[in-house]
Formats: structure tokens, sequence, C-alpha cells
């Protein structure tokens, strides 16, 4: 202790207690009414250990940390990770695969049962600790530690495809100022005698053609690489560079970038369902969507997608919720954020929902009008040889094909089929069938790149409507890069100490780099592996464990406790019982359906075979199966690894996590696991306030110990872990709890 110390020293029980400034009196900024102090921690090699700690006037936070600079901004971070594209192209598929509006009845059943539950646990977890992943769960349960390492290399691998489709949609915001639009009508090739329609296009679409041929000039199957596609390897360098700038400076940065990423996409949205309104077969598209099926709620396969659905739309296990909550204030409702962001979740899931089905109602009714024509002159032709022109009826004028409407064809084709019942399959005629154009269900990039631009080309001003689609894509896929990209660095950042420049930089580099497997002409193929078997079992296994490391190990007694002093109020028992028993048993539920149903579907993709112009379903070749098993493993391996290197005591569990400060009204005692204690390592010691003893100075603040070497007198802290305490002079005594 230094010799010139201003402090009065109190002595109580032959145990000294020291003020802040006597302690840190070798610190020039803490002269300056304690606004920021550093704190050294000794570690058992005798090497100090320094700690920021930020003591406000009134809060007194915890370490100096970076913070929200507004509720708002915290808000709409929460709300641009959980919403994204999948909110745009899933949820809408997914309605209509499973029953139309009855699917909406199961997903906001496990929405409540699931998702809240779970996103609640996240925030406050992240909210108490004020650490990332790693950081949380080596501190609830060292032993299971390994969790917050496979958050982190989940989010890598799912940044690694997710950046990509980010450059598909910088492409075409790229192309979309032309009038017309690049896809509008397929290209015609030339040559000294005749001009033709390419025959690849000619057999698919002019919008087919342009995805896989112009844009991703895809190979017939995964094996073929092909080479670097160079105008998407500039797109996905654009999209890092984003990426990187906007996170650099962390929450400082990516915080305002919210403002914009996150409501933007709400904008056009909203623009996109007015202007979708006004379209001719809107309303058919909204009807279909919401006609329900009630039978096909009994299908186990429905429950659970909407589960599936409700776990990755919010963002569970990722990290990122957690890495932003870790920046909130300690007394922050996290329960109210937690139902305000899930909710707004669902209700963009629904709008989005209206969108689509509008645009696609509009161009079900075009591409309806379309077959009527084309069977129409197929029955001119057929009339007096197949067809006697006494079935056609009077009011309806052949001559006039464009004339004839769909009820119109629709009544010849019920006179024909009944006349000919025997003869009609072989007229080769076509029902023409709204209902059959909108069951035709599309998702994923097909929804995006396909048909929602091939319906735009018949918008008025489509290159507009063009620019807006795809500015709002590339916003909400930031909105989601940036939760999941801090859900790696904050981690990091908190284990390592490092830069987060530095980090932010590194990581944008080493990611575009490995990127660039997805660029290349069979790139699209990797996105598929990525995206089915990157993320989905090892992210269920992390929430699963997440679960059962805070009701089983750490306990969910001792977490309401820390709740309840946390928000001011004690939780909804609806709450206890989620978590300690029903939402762990339908975790397992839903692990346990995807993993049979991983294992039975053999691994495949959809290749596009460019002589036929289709689609095709083939199967992984066998080093493309390793590859999807060593993603799983890969994404899993921190778990037993981290537990077999503690349980075996290969590294010692007190001096493997980070130490935290906490202090109130200028109370300080440090927060780290006790030897004695078990793996479900008490934020507070373990205790709940009736058991925990106040941090009055006396032996449970220091003990005096005479060390071996030279008769050196050290202080050591009450777990073992040699540090300091301290406490005002004028302060009452307060239970642990309190901290």
């Amino acid at each position: 202790m230094p010799k010139n110390s201003k402090a009065v020293k109190r002595e109580l029980d032959d145990d000294v207690t020291e003020s802040v400034r006597d302690l840190l009196s070798n610190e020039d900024a803490c002269d300056d009414s304690f606004k920021k102090s550093s704190l050294i921690v000794d570690n058992p090699e005798g090497e100090g250990k320094e700690c920021d700690v930020e003591e406000g006037a009134s809060d007194g936070e915890e370490e100096e940390r970076p913070a929200w600079n507004s509720k708002l901004q915290y808000i709409l971070a929460q709300v641009g990770f959980s919403v994204g594209l999948g909110n745009v192209w899933r949820f809408p598929y997914l309605c209509q695969k499973n029953g139309g509006g009855a699917y909406l009845v199961p997903y906001l059943i496990l929405l409540v049962l699931i998702g809240i539950p779970l996103f609640f646990l996240e925030l406050a977890v992240g909210q108490r600790i004020r650490r990332g992943s790693i950081g949380v769960w080596n501190y609830i349960s060292p032993r299971l530690g390994g969790i917050g390492f496979a958050s982190c290399v989940v989010c890598f691998f799912v940044a690694l495809y997710y950046n990509v489709i980010i450059s598909w949609s910088l492409f075409y915001f790229s192309q979309s100022f032309q009038q017309p639009l690049p896809w509008h009508e397929c290209p015609l090739v030339k040559n000294k005698t005749s001009t033709y329609v390419v025959p690849e296009c000619e057999k698919s679409s002019a919008t087919t053609y342009y995805w896989y041929r112009e844009a991703l000039d895809i190979s017939n199957n995964i094996s073929e690489g092909g080479g670097l596609n160079w105008k998407m390897t500039v797109c996905l360098l654009a999209a890092w560079s984003m990426v990187c700038l906007a996170m650099i400076k962390g929450i400082q940065s990516s915080g305002k970038v919210m403002y914009f990423s996150s409501l933007f996409p709400y904008v056009v949205l909203i623009c996109f369902l007015v202007r979708a309104l006004l379209l001719k077969g809107s309303i058919d598209g909204i009807r279909h969507m919401f006609t329900p099926k009630l039978e096909i709620m009994l299908e186990a396969k429905v429950w659970r997608e909407a589960a599936t659905q409700v776990f990755f739309a919010l963002g569970l296990g990722f990290g990122g919720v957690i890495a932003f909550s870790s920046y909130n204030k300690r007394d922050n409702n996290c329960h109210f954020d937690a139902v305000l962001v899930s909710f707004i979740n669902f209700f963009t899931s629904v709008l989005a929902t209206l969108v689509v089905f509008a645009v696609l109602g509009f161009k079900a009714n075009i591409m309806n009008s379309k077959c009527v024509a084309l069977n129409t002159n197929k029955i001119v032709a057929l009339l007096g040889s197949s067809i006697e022109p006494s079935l056609i009826p009077h009011h309806i004028n052949l001559t006039q094909v464009s004339q004839v409407t769909a009820e119109d064809y629709h009544q010849m084709i019920q006179i024909i089929k009944g006349v000919k019942e025997d003869e009609y399959p072989k007229l080769g005629l076509d029902s023409c069938s709204i209902e059959d154009e909108l069951n035709q269900a599309v998702q994923g990039t097909g929804l995006a790149f396909i048909a929602f631009t091939e319906a735009m080309t018949h918008f008025p001003a489509s290159p507009f409507w063009s620019v807006m689609f795809f500015l709002m894509l590339i916003n909400l896929g930031l909105g989601s890069m940036f939760g999941t990209i801090e859900g790696i660095l904050t981690p990091l950042i908190d284990t390592f100490k490092v830069r987060k420049e530095f980090l932010t930089v590194g990581c944008c580099v080493l990611a575009f780099s490995i990127g660039l497997l997805f660029v290349q002409r069979s790139g699209n193929y990797f996105v598929t592996m990525f995206d089915d078997y990157s993320a989905t079992l090892p992210l269920l296994i992390v929430v699963v464990l997440e679960n059962v490391a805070i009701a089983w190990f750490y306990g969910i007694d001792k977490f309401f406790e820390d709740l309840k002093d946390m928000l001011g109020f004690t939780p909804y028992r609806f709450y206890y019982y989620m978590w300690k028993y029903i939402t762990p048993i339908l975790l397992l539920l839903l692990l346990c359906a995807s993993f049979i149903q991983l294992t039975m579907t053999p691994p495949s993709y959809s290749a596009w075979i460019q002589e036929e112009a289709v689609e095709k379903t083939l199967h992984f070749p066998p080093w493309g199966i390793a590859v999807c098993i060593s993603l799983v493993v890969m994404a899993m391996m921190p778990v037993p690894v981290v537990f077999c290197l503690r349980y075996f005591n290969i590294i010692d569990e007190n001096t493997s996590g980070l130490s935290t400060v906490s202090y109130k009204k200028g109370r300080v005692i440090k927060e780290s696991p006790r030897p004695e204690d078990d793996d479900d390592a008490s934020l507070i010691h373990g205790k709940t306030p009736s058991e925990a003893p106040s941090p009055m100075p006396g032996k449970s603040i220091y003990r005096k110990q005479s060390g071996g070497g030279g008769g050196t007198e050290v202080d050591t802290a009450p777990n073992g872990r040699y540090g300091i305490g301290y406490l005002m002079a004028d302060m009452p005594d307060m239970p642990e709890s309190d901290l």
C-alpha cells in the first residue's frame, strides 16, 4: 500500500478497511470524484490484473463498458437482429405450406412456450453478468463454459453464408436502375442467318434464367467448382466492408446504423402492401393465405416446423441477444423487452406474409391470364377437328382471344370435358387455376430472386420498386449480421481483452477469405449445405444447454432472486415452470425430431441443370457428406472439450473465468466462484439474500496471510483469489443480493 496515502484508516474487528482513495491513490483519475478507477486484482502467480471500474454518481454501474445511447437504439438493435430475411421468405412459405392462417395458431402457442421464455432468459443473463456468451456461461457453470465458444463458432458459420445472401441482394440492387429491368425478358442470340431466344431461358423463364445464369452463373453440381464469379466476389467484398465499417466502433457505430437498417424495412413493407393491394388479384393471394386448413394442424410436422421457426426467428443461441443486452443498465426491464421484441417479430412476419401473398396473388393472375390466352389458342386450333364449334357457348367470341376471360375459359373447359370425357386428356388443355398458381410453394432465394422479381416486372415503375425491395433485403440482412458479428466479437473481446477495431477487421477479412468458397460457380450449393447443417442441430443443442445450465446447474430459485434484485419485481411464476420443466422438454423433443429428420433424409441439394433448364435434387458426394458432418461436429466440439478440460482439472475452474466486479453506492466486492462452490457458481456467491453474509469489514472481506517467501503479507479475497474489496465507511449493512 502506498505510504503517502491521504485516506483515513479505520480499524474494526482487528482488520483494516481502507478507503477507495487510499487503495487507488496511485491513480490520477481517482482524484476526479472517482469518475473512473482502476482496480488491481492479483492472480495466484502474483501478477497484477487491471480491471477498469466506472463509478457513476447515482447508479454506479459496473466496469467501464460501452452503453447504448438510448433505450430506443437498443430495442432497434434487438429488433434488427431478430427480424431478418427469414421473416420475408421463410415465414410466408411455412404459412402457405402448413394450413394458411391456421399455421398462426401453433406458431403463437410455441412463441409463448418456447420463444419468449428463452428470449427473456438470454436477455437477463447478458444484462446481469454484462459479458458476452463466453463470459456468461463460464460464470454460470465453468464446466459448461464451452456453450459460449460453441455459440461463437455457429455465429461464424452463419455469418459466412448469410453475408453472401446480402451480396446477392447488392448485385440485384445495382442492376435495378435500368428500364426495363434486365430480367424482364429473355435475351436474344443473333447469328448470320437468324435471331433466336437463348434455349435455357426459353425452357424456363426470364427471371429464372437471370438468377441462375447471369447472377450466379451456376454449375451443374457441387463437384464442379468452375472458378470465382467475379461479379459476386466484388459484391461480397462490398458486403463485408459495410459490416466492418458499421461494427468497427462497436455499438457506438452499429447502434447509429440501426436507426436506418431496422426502420427502413418497415417503410418498404408498408409501401409494398399499399401498392400490392391496388393491383388486380392481390385479394386472391391474401384470401388464399388466410383460408385455414384446420385438419393440417393435427400433423406433428407442422408443430415441429413452427417451433423451429420461432427458435430461429428470435436469434436464440447465437449469442447476439446476450451481447446486445450486456450493454444495458442493470435495472433495465428486460422482461418488457423480451415480450415487446418477440411480438414485434411476430407482427413483422405477418406483415411480410401479407405483402408476399398480395404480390403473389397479382403474379398468379398475370400467369393465369397468360395460361388462358395460350389454351384458348389451342381450342381455336382444334375447332373443326377434335372440338366441334357447337361446344363453344355463343357469348364467347373466339376471334378475339384477348377478350376471353378466365370465367369464359373455365366454362368452355367444363363443357368440352363433359362431352369428350375419354378424349379430353389427349387435347392437352390446362386447367388454368389461380389456386394452382398460388399452391406452387416458393421459399428462400426462389421467392426473393425469382418469384418476386418476376412480379415486379409487371409493376408500373418497376425499377423503383425493385430498388426499394432489394434495399430492404440488404437492410434486413445487415441488421441480422450486426447481431451475429456482435455475438462473435463481444465474447472474444471480454475474454481476451483485444482491441475491438483490430478484432473486427481481422474477423471480417478472415470471413471474406473463407467466403470466396460461396462465390464460385458452385457456391450456391455450399450456401445450402451451411444453411442446413451448420446451424440447426448445434443451435438447438446450445439452447438446451443454456436452459439446463440456468434451471438445474445454477438453480432456478437463485436465478429468480437475481431477477428480483435486478428488475425490482418478481417475474411471473409462469417462467419458473417454463424454464424448469416445460421449455427443456419441448426443446428436447424438437432436438430429437430435427435429428431424426436429418438422419432419415439423405443429405441433398437442388441443382440447376443447364442443358435441361430444370432443378433436380441431387445427393451430396461422399466428401460433401463428410463436410456436413464436420460442420455439426466442429460447432459442438467446444462443449465436450471444455467440460473434459475442467472435469479433469487440466484447466483450473477458478482461474479460467473472467473475474467481474459489482458494486452499489460505493461498495465493491469481487464476484468470482469460490473454490468450495460446485459448478453451479452463483452470480452472488451461490446464496440467496437470506443466506448471504454481509460484506462488512472483517474476516469476510480480508484475511491476513503470511506468505512462505520472505514473510510477505498479502490480502486475499474470500474465494481464495488475491484481490481487494472496499467499503465506504458510512455504508449500512446490505445483503449481497443487492449488489
